[in-house]
């Protein structure tokens, strides 16, 4: 596969030859679905917490008599069955994660990656090099490339001055390639990558 490259200015800067196992799959959403749930129960926070029948304050004081009143026998007034006790069996702070094979996760980057340049949303860059760190002007050349909600990876680092610039821009996050995932390129529409970041990625998911 082969995409043309270009500038932030828009100018054409030559060809780049896509691998094929990374960008020309047939995406499949059962693929993408799984890795993407694995993302999100991994950073669900789990700190979901309630008081149980110890953990509330209460007198452990016998309420009422055993014999004699008429209603249920009852002792604590910590008890889940009245108001203000204990809740049984409420949600404790947990982690969600859950394990999915370091190989089916590199297998639906390779998928999510495909997914774009499928749908003509992959975007080659020849460098992000930026002479000053502007968020103005940066925010302006996206602008009229037509990028709103969009994704840039670069190579092992990504240019301290555009990192700065785009940091304040809404709808543009910036990677390094260590840090590509699928949940994140499938939740921007444009994907962006530099001539440094495919071969980075190439070379990780060799």
């Amino acid at each position: 596969m082969k995409l043309d490259v270009i500038k932030l200015d828009g100018d054409k800067a030559g060809s780049v030859d896509l691998n094929e196992a990374l960008f020309g799959l047939e995406p499949r959403a059962d693929i993408l679905h799984r890795v993407v749930r694995w993302q999100r129960a991994k950073a669900q926070a789990g700190t979901h917490s309630t008081l149980g029948k110890s953990d509330v304050s209460y007198s452990t004081k016998k309420i009422y008599k055993q014999k004699g009143t008429g209603g249920a026998r009852h002792g604590s007034k910590k008890a889940p069955i009245f108001r203000h006790g204990g809740v049984y069996k409420g949600p404790q702070p947990r982690s969600h994660a859950h394990d999915l094979p370091k190989k089916f996760r590199a297998l639906g980057l390779r998928h999510a990656l495909s997914a774009k340049a499928k749908a003509g949303e992959l975007v080659i860059l020849d460098s992000l090099a930026l002479a000053d760190a502007k968020t103005g002007l940066l925010a302006k050349t996206l602008g009229e490339r037509g990028w709103k909600r969009v994704l840039v990876i670069d190579g092992a680092t990504v240019d301290a001055n555009f990192a700065l610039a785009a940091r304040n821009i809404e709808g543009v996050d910036v990677l390094p390639t260590i840090g590509a995932n699928v949940y994140d390129i499938l939740k921007r529409d444009t994907l962006v990558i530099t001539k440094a970041g495919i071969e980075a990625l190439e070379a990780r998911l060799k």
